[in-house]
């Protein structure tokens, strides 16, 4: 059995964006496993605020179809989620409604395995957009989410020097959710 392909980007484009860095250390974590890895960052895929009339006239954008080749082609997909006002930021929900949007050439959402994360330098640790990133996933686009979360509360002092989580409960929270998606998909590929 081939080992699983995993997709990992974060729903921040910043550049020094503390989402990145969770998605930097999970893509590295499931590399280390055997898992063949690819990291995007969506500023490489920008996309016109999502308005039928837009696509009506032009059809879907280009980059919706790249990024809905890449979700088809993976078996799962890792998303560290930051929280924006309690909950999804803009980015990530636009890139999933024009993903939505793309029919044909595979699946994007329903039969892959999907594990989200957030990092935040609040108390709560993104928890509050999580709960609505799931409920996209799952309610609105059919897709498995797992249940296993990790959550990086103060996350602005949570990584170290070389983007490993300095809290043990937090990075055994990371390690828990990382190994929980690559038995999932490899459940998935054996199907």
């Amino acid at each position: 059995m081939r080992n699983p392909k995993i997709l990992v980007l974060s729903g921040s484009s910043r550049a020094a964006s503390i989402n990145g860095k969770l998605a930097a250390l999970a893509a590295k974590k499931l590399a280390l496993l055997d898992a063949s890895t690819t990291r995007l960052s969506l500023k490489d895929y920008p996309l016109p605020i999502y308005d039928g009339d837009y696509e009506d006239k032009n059809g879907q954008p280009d980059n919706a179809v790249k990024l809905h080749r890449l979700f088809s082609e993976n078996d799962g997909v890792f998303i560290a989620c930051p929280e924006y006002n309690a909950g999804i930021t803009p980015l990530l929900k636009n890139t999933l409604d024009w993903i939505s949007r793309v029919s044909g050439s595979g699946e994007a959402f329903k039969g892959k395995v999907f594990a989200v994360g957030a990092a935040s330098p609040g108390g709560f640790g993104g928890m509050r957009g999580l709960i609505g990133t799931r409920t996209i996933l799952e309610v609105g686009l059919g897709a498995l989410v797992l249940p296993q979360m990790v959550s990086v509360a103060r996350a602005s002092s949570a990584f170290d020097d070389k983007g490993d989580l300095v809290d043990e409960r937090t990075a055994a929270q990371l390690d828990g959710v990382v190994n929980a998606l690559l038995r999932a998909t490899r459940i998935e590929l054996s199907h």
